[in-house]
């Protein structure tokens, strides 16, 4: 492949690198440049365009991002088509994802070129979650990297799904004087939540005295289908000797391990009574928040061996961090934590073409516009910064916003899909902030208030990663996404929004219930109406939506 300035007298069929305007065209990149695309360069004053001239060995970046994609699929893992060099891949069924860390290395130094990303192992995955994606960085491959890349994945998988398998789960929690039937309770509803996405069910609930003898009767009094035990102790078990070992043990099971160097989640201990499993939980597993409780119930329950060897093997990794995936750490005294910062992205470069003609951000509320009251709302929230991106009619929305304290920045590429704009407007805003609000400026019916409501329900990771307002129960707008989110956002693509990233990280979404307000938008004549807007000096009246 060669790549550089190519004459517009020699690109017909060349490759364009990066996006291009000519006058009304825009041809994005990636395009294979035909006679009309060159004309309308050359109208356009155009002299060259970077592009590549493919060689006759070399495979164009979809194509290579599709055979690649294939040859990774599995009975329990898709691909979707690719589309810029890129092709994702999406788990089918729920289960823990297993990536085989020689396989993709050794993949990925094939060729610069070819690149595959994956989540961490045993990663717990619903279906439709994204497992990894295949990237072609160069606009083509040689044919030869490609064939080499595809002779390794035939020898070995670079990844394969466990599925879950459902199973009947008892639960034994014992109980001190002192302790409250609340946290019994929540217990108990944390522990279906874990077992929800597997399909497993708790079929009894025992509560007995924190005494060997009642407890080694309880284990042992298991219902006929019941694979897999669960004993709560009043008190953690710091001994083989300790209450829950030694009941395990008189109601005739063996312990086969105690303890487990994952933090959350030390006092972990593992055994059976013949085939069903027992585990005694570690008090952190009260919390639904991630602990080392989670990481051995999930592979019991995808079939997977959980040995001596695999709990001591799970030191590195095993402190569990913050990072979007995971929930924040305890709290500490000496590390208080601190309230996480939002910035809000107010999209505003659309060309409003559902209005027929004039732009609806314009349009004037009570004489405002309706730009520079959506901007206003979200200056009133505790926001710490508001950001804005304008493309259409810059000078006119940009002299709507005269005097407020935003950062402005300026879209050329706005017509090429909104993903351009949360792109560039989110690259900003994360810069120096925990989340971003991002927020649809045609929304007349928002208030500081229900933007409040979705930042005080936000956390940088972990459930609450990404906040969606809902009306009625019905997903909308606003959405936060955490900044850790940055580089999924920056891979978008035409005329999308974070939809997608929101599909692969379900277990990290918060729902805010604002009503009206998050379905409401003026996208219409009509609907502006409704609203009460003047759209080109003509008076809409009033009207509740």
């Amino acid at each position: 492949m060669r790549f550089g300035p190519v004459a517009l007298t020699e690109a017909e069929g060349c490759i364009l690198a990066h996006a291009t305007r000519a006058g009304m065209v825009h041809l994005p990149k990636g395009t294979r440049l035909s006679p009309g695309d060159i004309e309308a360069l050359v109208a356009a004053g155009l002299p060259n365009v970077i592009a590549a001239r493919l060689d006759a060995d070399d495979i164009p970046e979809d194509e290579a991002a599709a055979d690649i994609a294939e040859a990774l699929s599995t009975e329990q893992i898709g691909a979707a088509p690719a589309a810029t060099g890129r092709a994702n891949l999406f788990a089918g069924e729920a289960g823990l994802f297993l990536p085989s860390r020689a396989a993709v290395d050794a993949l990925n130094r094939v060729h610069p070129g070819i690149t595959l990303a994956t989540l961490p192992e045993f990663s717990a995955v619903e279906p439709g979650r994204m497992v990894a994606t295949v990237k072609i960085i160069p606009l083509a491959v040689p044919r030869a990297a490609l064939d080499e890349a595809l002779a390794l994945l035939g020898a070995e998988p670079a990844f394969t799904l466990a599925p879950f398998r459902a199973r009947s789960v008892g639960l034994v929690q014992t109980v001190l004087p002192a302790t409250k039937p609340g946290v019994l309770d929540k217990t108990a509803r944390a522990l279906r939540d874990r077992l929800a996405r597997s399909g497993s069910v708790l079929v009894r609930e025992m509560r007995v005295a924190h005494e060997e003898g009642a407890l080694a009767e309880a284990i042992r009094d298991a219902v006929p289908d019941e694979a897999m035990t669960i004993v709560f102790g009043a008190s953690a078990v710091i001994d083989a000797a300790d209450v829950v070992p030694a009941a395990l043990e008189r109601a005739g099971g063996t312990v086969r391990h105690l303890g487990m160097p994952v933090d959350p989640g030390n006092l972990l201990l593992l055994g059976a009574v013949g085939e069903r499993d027992v585990i005694g939980a570690p008090g952190c597993a009260r919390s639904p928040r991630e602990n080392g409780f989670d990481w051995v119930l999930d592979r019991l329950l995808a079939n997977l061996p959980v040995t001596p060897h695999e709990l001591t093997g799970l030191g590195v990794g095993g402190l569990l961090m913050e990072i979007a995936s995971r929930p924040r750490p305890r709290d500490l005294a000496a590390a208080p934590q601190r309230e996480p910062s939002i910035s809000i992205l107010v999209l505003a470069a659309g060309r409003s073409s559902r209005m027929g003609g004039p732009n609806k951000l314009l349009a004037t509320f009570d004489g405002v516009p309706l730009l520079r009251r959506s901007v206003e709302t979200a200056l009133g929230s505790t926001a710490m910064r508001v950001h804005v991106v304008v493309g259409h009619q810059a000078v006119e929305t940009r002299a709507a916003l005269a005097g407020l304290d935003v950062a402005i920045h300026d879209n050329p590429d706005y017509a090429a899909g909104l993903a351009t704009s949360l792109k560039l407007g989110f690259a900003s805003a994360a810069a120096d902030a925990d989340g971003v609000l991002v927020m649809l400026a045609d929304q007349p019916l928002l208030t500081p208030d229900h933007l409040d409501a979705l930042i005080a329900a936000f956390q940088p990771a972990g459930e609450g990663a990404i906040v969606l307002a809902c009306d009625a129960g019905r997903r909308a707008n606003p959405v936060i996404l955490s900044s850790t989110f940055r580089n999924e956002i920056a891979a978008l693509e035409g005329d999308v929004g974070a939809r997608g990233i929101v599909q692969a990280h379900r277990d990290l979404v918060r729902e805010v219930e604002i009503g009206p307000a998050a379905s409401f938008d003026v996208d219409t004549p009509d609907l502006m109406a409704r609203a009460g807007g003047v759209i080109e000096g003509s008076l809409s009246a009033p009207a509740s939506a």
